[in-house]
Formats: structure tokens, sequence, C-alpha cells
């Protein structure tokens, strides 16, 4: 795909220049936003992956009390840090098990130093192509054009690139200026979250982009599908953080007494082989242990924390 096949502006630098100005005078005054440390950067990124960034705050603020330094986090106990996900309701628990393990790395591997490059961060446990490009822009200046729904869908409306990867990062790419990924990708997803979101705020919010948008000209806000969170009440993600938080309170406990600590209406087709298969899930992602002991002729299976 060509950039023949969208209408980015002739005037590139007109279009810059209107969008970092526009960040500048006024934008979200997030925490991770005032630091270039690599370190807390990570930590931001982890935690934002599909979490609203205002429950984000708290818990970030209150996770580099307890852990300030990559060297601290690298030497916490993994159940601890498993802990803090579950308590302040993070998501996934494999992605503090991932940046534990991260921290490790840049310990033991990287001497304490962060690598510097999209590239070399992708090294680390857990960290994808897009949360490297985050932290090698925002911690280094050092990354590309970040590409994630909101971007996806201010280039969409206002230069009428298409609904394809492609075009997307190409498009992306050709926008940002030369060395300034650190300002530009903070704008253009302040854009995306503030002007032109699923409803568009283009005048409220003083959109830099009108004069150019394709979208503002014709009326036509349309925009890719955008994946929404699945419902966590109920879900395999409640109940894999309610089996850690059992753990942390009781250090073991048989599945017997685990189970109706998990789920109210534990029995039946949500009982013991239910049960059986999410701490499958949790060992699998080195979580807890399961092991079956006998007691006295009888037997009986016990789960824990790993260490």
């Amino acid at each position: 795909m060509t950039e023949a096949d969208w209408s980015l502006p002739d005037d590139r630098d007109a279009v810059r220049t209107a969008l970092v100005s526009w960040y500048e005078d006024d934008h979200r005054a997030f925490p991770w936003r005032e630091t270039d440390d690599p370190y807390e950067i990570l930590v931001s990124e982890v935690m934002s992956q599909q979490t609203q960034l205002g429950r984000v705050v708290t818990a970030w603020e209150a996770f580099l009390d307890r852990w300030p330094t990559v060297e601290a986090l690298a030497a916490a106990d993994r159940a601890d840090v498993v802990g803090f996900w579950t308590d302040h309701s993070l998501g996934y628990n494999n992605r503090a098990k991932y940046l534990h393990e991260a921290a490790g790395q840049v310990v033991s591997e990287y001497d304490g130093e962060f690598p510097e490059t999209p590239e070399e961060l992708q090294n680390l446990q857990g960290v994808g192509p897009y949360t490297a490009n985050a932290v090698a822009s925002f911690a280094f200046n050092a990354g590309d054009a970040v590409v994630d729904t909101n971007v996806k869908r201010v280039l969409y409306r206002a230069f009428d690139v298409p609904d394809d990867d492609a075009a997307f990062e190409a498009a992306a790419g050709e926008l940002m200026p030369d060395g300034e990924s650190r300002v530009w990708n903070n704008a253009v997803m302040e854009l995306g979250g503030v002007a032109c979101e699923k409803t568009p705020a283009c005048d409220e919010a003083a959109c830099p982009w009108r004069e150019w948008c394709h979208a503002y000209e014709t009326g036509d806000f349309t925009a890719p599908d955008v994946p929404t969170q699945p419902s966590f009440e109920g879900s395999r993600r409640q109940f894999r953080g309610r089996v850690v938080s059992a753990l942390k309170e009781y250090d073991e406990l048989p599945l017997s007494k685990l189970g109706p600590r998990v789920r109210v209406d534990y029995g039946g087709d949500s009982g013991a082989e239910w049960l059986q298969d999410l701490l499958a899930d949790l060992e699998r992602d080195g979580l807890v242990e399961v092991e079956r002991r006998e007691d006295d002729g009888e037997s009986a299976t016990v789960a824990r924390l790993r260490r």
C-alpha cells in the first residue's frame, strides 16, 4: 500500500507544529509524563495495558513507593509483586510476573542499565513491540511512531488512512518528525484520547488538525472497530485473582477449602475439576504450586503461592 492510497497533507511541518503546540499548551498531567526514567515508564506501560489511566496513577505511585528502583523490584519476592497486582485490580497477574522477571534481567544481564532501542528492549521478558517502542520513545527519545487504537482512529479519520496495519504504520512513521518520538507520541496519543475519542470532541478540545481533517470536513466520523475488554465480573481473570488473594492470606489451602473462597457457587460444573483447571493455568504461569499429600491414609491436594 502506498501513500497515494490516503491523503496526508502536503505541508507536513504545519501539521506537526500544530499538534505539538496543542499538546504542549495543555495536556492531561500523568506523572509518568514527567519522567524519563525507563524503569518508571516501563511500570506505567505494563500497568496501562487495558486499564484506565486514572486508576493506574494511584497504583503506579504505590508500586514505586514500595519498589522505587529496578534493583528493588528484582530483589522482591515475586508473590508480593503478584499480590500487589491483584490488590490493585491491574488485570492479568502474569504481567506482574513478567515485569518482575524483566527487572531481574536488567540487573543481571545489563548491569542495571536499561537497553535503549525498541529492538533491544524486546529482549526483556513480557516486553512486546508496542511496549518496547513506548519505553524507547518516552525514556530515550529513540522510538518509532507509536500506533495504538487511539492513533489508528486519528489517522483513519483525519487523513483517510485505510483500516490496515501496514498503512497505519506507514502513515504514522511519515508524520512523526525525526528524533522527536517522545513529544510526538505523547501528543498524538493525547489527541486520540481527548479530542478524537469514539465520540469526537473536535471543537470542544480545540483539535489542532481540524484544518486538514477529512472527518471534520465531511462529518463522517466512522472509525475502525475498537476491541472491548471482556467483562471482569465473573471472568476467569477475576477467579485467578481470587485464588492468588486467598493463598496470599492463608499461605496454603486444600482445594476443598480454597474452592469456596474463590466462588460462592463452588460445586458441580464449577467444582473441583473447574478449580484444578484454573490452578493448572496459574501453575503454568509460575504463580502457584499444587501438591498432592497423604496424611493418615487420606489424600488431599493443596495449593500455595510459588515463592
